[in-house]
């Protein structure tokens, strides 16, 4: 039990080799909380819509977005603004037009898996 924190190194446990294992997934804090703050993107359906029509169908304008999402423009644009601040999104200027795309590889390969998932037997979805 060499890697458990002096602070816990007092508690019983019973597979003393599964909680270093255990430990070792978790990896550090800060690790955490940045998958959480990823995962709290996705965890909205509106966004969670318009990531997944960025992964298929990138660059995509707002209004595009909107009507494939079936969200408003001004929605569609609050939520881009919230993705591209945290860096998963770009948009490319093309006169007046913004044409957005997916640029976080963490999250395209998860969106990938995800999809791959829900077409196969067993799949993530209800």
């Amino acid at each position: 039990m060499h890697l458990v924190p002096a602070e816990r190194a007092g508690q019983r446990t019973i597979d003393g080799h599964r909680v270093c294992d255990a430990i070792t997934a978790v990896g550090e804090p800060e690790r955490v909380r940045a998958w959480a703050d990823r995962f709290s993107l996705l965890s909205d359906p509106g966004r969670l819509s318009l990531l997944l029509a960025l992964h298929e169908a990138s660059p995509i304008a707002v209004s595009d977005l909107a009507v494939a999402t079936g969200m408003r423009d001004t929605a569609v644009s609050q939520a881009l603004r919230l993705l591209r601040a945290a860096g998963v999104v770009e948009g490319e200027k093309d006169g007046r037009i913004v044409r957005y795309r997916l640029v976080d590889a963490s999250i395209s390969a998860l969106l990938k898996h995800c999809g791959s998932q829900e077409a196969g037997a067993g799949g993530l979805l209800p």
